[in-house]
């Protein structure tokens, strides 16, 4: 089984660079590599299988898989890596089906916003490098002094600013400030959509402006995703770097991602109505 699974991925690497592949993902990665003019010259995968169960004649075989992109645009070379976990179904030891898996929708829905924060001004200075460097450490794997979520993309980017030096507050209350503790967690610390309400109006927190374009945020600002363009946000990135155009390579949980392009564009969640918040960090309040 381990030998077919490294014939699968083997075959899924060598399709990125094939013209006529139909592979809807594969293709939205060439398109929006060729609009960066920027050139994908190398692709690796490693497999590793998490789960196998056999019903009748089939195998069903859960497994991760971990991809590094090797990016070359205008004489830099930089390495994309993404995690994902699929599943293969084999019958009778031959390949039918591979899938990815993707995870549920988060399961603490804040259908209001946020309560207006108007307790004491918290004052930081937002050390940007760190922030980084935790998102680096970080970024695929799960820190054990914070809880673990199935969505985790909030709760990773809530834990980044915190390591830049941005202070809890707001604890008991899970419905002002931005904190966790232990088994217990504001929405805005593990929730994109309330994160994003947050961000645009918090004035004892963290302070945030929002920008209007993604290339006028720094390392350590936050870029928040509504996908389906209906005004709840989904998704929440942090900058980690900039590529030769001047725009955000970001990192991000749920899907483990380093280096990824901001647009998300390549992404299974990607559809045209997708909006965009941009915000930039301010670094001492």
């Amino acid at each position: 089984m381990r030998e077919r699974l490294h014939d699968l991925l083997d075959e899924r690497i060598r399709h990125f660079f094939i013209s006529d592949v139909t592979d809807e993902e594969i293709e939205r990665k060439k398109q929006l590599l060729a609009k960066r003019n920027a050139k994908l010259v190398k692709c690796e995968g490693k497999g590793t299988i998490v789960g196998r169960k056999h019903i009748v004649s089939k195998t069903f075989v859960s497994y991760i898989v971990h991809f590094r992109f090797f990016i070359w645009q205008h004489g830099w070379m930089y390495v994309e890596e993404k995690q994902e976990m699929r599943e293969a179904i084999f019958e009778r030891r031959e390949l039918v089906s591979d899938r990815l898996l993707l995870p549920n929708m988060e399961t603490e829905q804040v259908e209001k916003k946020q309560e207006r924060d108007d307790g004491e001004r918290v004052r930081y200075t937002y050390d940007r490098l760190a922030a980084v460097r935790y998102a680096e450490i970080w970024w695929n794997d799960y820190n054990p002094a914070f809880h673990k979520f199935p969505v985790d993309c909030t709760n990773f980017i809530s834990q980044c600013l915190h390591a830049g030096g941005i202070p809890m507050m707001g604890y008991p209350n899970k419905t002002k400030g931005w904190w966790m503790r232990k088994s217990d967690w504001s929405y805005t610390w593990t929730v994109a959509n309330a994160l994003r309400w947050y961000l645009s109006g918090s004035k004892t927190g963290i302070q945030a402006v929002e920008k209007k374009s993604p290339e006028q945020l720094s390392l350590g600002d936050v870029i928040c995703y509504d996908f389906q363009g209906d005004g709840r946000f989904d998704h929440t990135t942090i900058v980690v770097a900039k590529d030769k155009q001047g725009m955000p390579l970001v990192n991000a949980h749920t899907s483990n991602s380093r280096m990824r392009y901001w647009s998300y564009e390549d992404s299974t969640a990607y559809t045209p109505n997708i909006q965009y918040k941009f915000f930039h960090i301010i670094d001492r309040v």
